[in-house]
């Protein structure tokens, strides 16, 4: 174990939480991925609740391959490993239910901050008007796959936790808990409330979809309501559905956008108008 300080208590909050997850618990100084020493593990027969928790990563990630930045020690990056055997029709669900899971996580640590669940698959933290939108954390859930069934499913988490000084490219954009907390965050505590709140939810959509979570889900939702564009179309967000697709509104028209990046748009009275009514 190459721990931080801040880390060494981890196993014993995990144990204390009685989750599943996070045991056995690997802790490493420094990896390419954490995603990529579960997914390496799964075929070795690595057992489900394995965690890998990494101090640096050379070479994490977001989803559609993006670059995940953050300095040794001061994000939360792990990989929780869960054995499930089915159909691919859920995969899609499995972010959603982690995005939540780790909603709630940081909002323990940081109570006074509005912590939301961005579509598909980012948490961010809303400011008091909750016009702007800050990035604190990221899921990617990747599957091993035989034929048309799931072997295993690799959910990986990156949190900025310590962080006080982004890129300036990145400075309006993210945020970390240290920055919305009215309290010195403790990485081990977060990290045991995530995994025990992933421990809740991912089983239960996988079981039996998005439905038992969708109320708490469309409570923490950052876009409803809000003006949203994608690559090919723009509208007015009015939730998720039980599919875990982004209901969108258009001219009075409802359809329902089920991957691609989702960006906030200003809500001039023009764009109001081919958006549809607020």
């Amino acid at each position: 174990m190459n721990a931080l300080p801040d880390l060494v208590r981890a196993a014993d909050l995990i144990a204390a939480r009685g989750s599943r997850l996070g045991r056995p618990l690997h802790i490493l100084a420094e990896t390419t991925s954490t995603n990529d020493e579960a997914k390496r593990a799964a075929r070795l027969g690595a057992p489900h609740g394995s965690t890998w928790v990494a101090e640096s990563q050379t070479a994490g990630r977001g989803r559609q391959g993006r670059r995940w930045i953050s300095a040794r020690g001061e994000s939360l990056l792990f990989s929780v490993l869960f054995r499930h055997s089915g159909p691919l029709a859920r995969m899609p669900l499995v972010s959603l239910a982690a995005g939540l899971a780790i909603a709630e996580a940081v909002e323990r640590a940081s109570p006074t901050a509005s912590v939301r669940v961005k579509w598909p698959n980012d948490v961010v933290i809303a400011d008091a008007q909750g016009l702007q939108l800050a990035k604190i954390a990221g899921i990617l859930a990747e599957t091993s796959t035989t034929g048309s069934s799931v072997d295993a499913i690799v959910v990986g988490v990156g949190i900025n936790v310590l962080t006080r000084c982004f890129p300036d490219e990145l400075a309006e954009l993210a945020t970390s808990v240290t920055l919305v907390a009215d309290r010195v965050p403790d990485r081990a505590e977060i990290l045991a409330d995530a995994l025990a709140g992933l421990d809740r939810d991912v089983p239960v959509v996988l079981a039996k979809g998005l439905g038992p979570l969708h109320d708490r889900l469309a409570r923490k939702d950052a876009l409803a309501g809000r003006l949203v564009r994608s690559d090919a179309s723009y509208g007015i967000a009015r939730g998720i559905d039980a599919e875990g697709r982004l209901v969108v509104e258009r001219e009075g028209r409802r359809e329902a956008w089920s991957s691609g990046e989702v960006h906030l748009v200003s809500s001039s009275p023009a764009e109001r108008r081919e958006g549809g009514s607020l």
